[in-house]
């Protein structure tokens, strides 16, 4: 009989998800499963859906992350219509993501991940926790607070609402300009939210010397890095073309048409997670594993193009070869420089003249049957791709949401360090923590990431009053 350790359910992420750690027969670590629990479906019930419903609909596929399919959606029925929104329309969807970020990457940092890297990767989890971050350092808790606080407001302003912000957005660009007061509003609370992110960087530094260990083995191996960058291979978010980077740091492909994503990502199924797993398709499953996200957004940019984010890229991509960082756990360094990023290109767009001007739609219908729509959500590189009929009724959907791109790495990381730190035979509660942990430095949004029907198998028990399994049927 297989002997294994199950972590379940894996806490402080989003969504529901298991690690399965595999023994061989001395207890030694053999393999680490990181599956994923639950089932969805956004793409059936899409179907039948008029178009211009698409980005209300695959919002509510995440609370946390509801924007970014905003943009990905919006961009998608832009294509089906075949207009280009206008330049301040696009200025305020870049707002609104750039407020998406900085909201999502807080709540990781702060609420999730900061409790392990500030308390403590061994410390009593009934303290490891966001109450215990606040007990013990209330006033590091509240900037966290302030700055999610700050991106979300970035939202409402230009929306009307910090979640779920489907009202404004619509095929063509948006429904109603930005006014003078929200942005001064805005402006006038953009210096403290930069200067709670150039702290937060300080003290997350800090830590760094008490984790050597957890820093050199969370999920430190090579991979191919995948996104989006500018023309002149600049950090992007909302727009741009991708480039895959090597483990060695060499562009292996650049300036990929985000809509022909098909030509060069396949996805596989494995029977045992509910989350499909995509590959570079040059080099075959499971080789053409690739990572998405900030991590590898800083590994494939040559630079970010605001000042003080710049400075901050040139620390990060010192830690690796060639200035490629391979290890997962330093995706908190660079949610953290991605903050800054937004925060500078927040200032930027709001200063600009442009951003108060009344146009901000462009109307059409149904011009194309199909549309693919591609940005960088705050997990990664996020794909929404729609075929309609002539009256624009949704036919069929393809949704590669950004944390399925991880899920090969996932499961890399998650044997790695169970393998370092995983001792059957003197298990603590520490070491099982290490391997939660790796998954967090991921941060991954399970609930929209789902897509795998029929693929997992389905146990169904009859279970009587005494809680004896009378029947049991298994697919």
């Amino acid at each position: 009989m297989t002997k294994e350790i199950v972590i379940n359910p894996i806490t402080r992420i989003e969504g529901h998800a298991k690690v399965t750690i595999f023994l061989e027969e001395d207890e030694s670590v053999k393999e680490a499963r990181f599956q994923v629990t639950d089932f969805r479906g956004f793409e059936k019930f899409c179907e039948g859906r008029p178009f211009y419903e698409m980005p209300s609909i695959t919002a509510r596929s995440c609370g946390i992350c509801s924007v970014s399919h905003l943009m990905a959606s919006a961009k998608a029925c832009d294509a089906i219509v075949g207009v280009t929104p206008p330049a301040t329309a696009v200025m305020l969807r870049r707002l609104m993501h750039m407020g998406q970020i900085i909201q999502s990457h807080a709540l990781n940092f702060f609420h999730l991940s900061f409790p392990d890297l500030l308390l403590g990767m061994d410390a009593d989890p009934a303290e490891r926790n966001i109450f215990g971050l606040i007990e013990n350092q209330p006033d590091l808790a509240l900037q966290g607070i302030k700055l999610r606080k700050f991106g979300q407001e970035l939202i409402e302003k230009v929306a009307g609402r910090k979640i779920h912000s489907s009202d404004w957005i619509i095929p063509g660009g948006g429904k109603w300009p930005l006014t003078k007061q929200n942005a001064d509003y805005l402006l006038s609370n953009l210096p403290e939210a930069l200067d709670i992110t150039l702290k937060t960087i300080k003290v997350f530094k800090n830590c760094l010397q008490g984790l050597e260990d957890e820093v050199k083995n969370f999920g430190n191996f090579p991979t191919y890095y995948l996104g989006l960058v500018t023309t002149k291979g600049g950090l992007e978010h909302y727009d741009g073309k991708i480039r895959i980077v090597d483990a060695e740091g060499k562009i292996v492909a650049d300036q990929l048409d985000p809509v022909a994503y098909q030509e060069y990502i396949e996805e596989a199924v494995e029977p045992w997670s509910y989350m499909k797993f995509p590959y570079y398709r040059p080099l075959g499953y499971p080789d053409g594993t690739y990572r998405v996200g900030p991590l590898a957004r800083l590994n494939i940019a040559s630079h970010c193009g605001t000042p003080l984010a710049d400075e901050e890229l040139k620390e990060f991509k010192a830690l690796g070869k060639n200035g490629v960082v391979q290890n997962t756990f330093h995706y908190h360094y660079a949610r953290l420089i991605e903050v800054l990023f937004c925060l500078e290109g927040v200032k930027e767009i709001l200063e600009d003249p442009e951003i108060l001007s009344d146009r901000v739609s462009s109307k059409a219908f149904v011009n194309n049957v199909e549309g693919v729509g591609v940005a960088e959500a705050p997990r990664g590189t996020l794909i929404h791709h729609y075929a309609v009929d002539p009256q624009g009724m949704i036919v069929w959907v393809n949704m590669i949401v950004a944390t399925e791109h991880n899920n090969l790495a996932y499961n890399k990381a998650v044997t790695q360090v169970a393998k370092k730190y995983v001792k059957a035979k003197q298990l603590q509660e520490g070491m099982l923590n290490r391997v939660e942990a790796v998954i967090r430095a991921f941060d991954p949004c399970l609930s929209c990431a789902t897509h795998a029907v029929g693929q997992m198998p389905l146990e169904v028990q009859l279970i009587d009053s005494q809680g004896k399994i009378i029947d049991q049927k298994i697919r």
